[in-house]
């Protein structure tokens, strides 16, 4: 594989963004598993949204 110079200073610019996502992806995914498994601790409780609950705004 040829070497990605640009890249390889990007992410010593700014951070290895892709994995950054990654990891958070998977945490988020872990959080979602714990909250919605059958028989899993309580979650919070999330209610459906209904039209005009939501304060008007100008």
């Amino acid at each position: 594989m040829q070497e990605a110079p640009i890249y390889d200073r990007l992410v010593a610019e700014l951070g290895d963004i892709p994995t950054e996502v990654r990891r958070e992806a998977e945490r988020t995914l872990r959080d979602l598993d714990r909250i919605i498994r059958p028989g899993g601790p309580q979650g919070p409780v999330v209610r459906p949204y209904t039209p005009g609950t939501l304060p008007a705004t100008r």
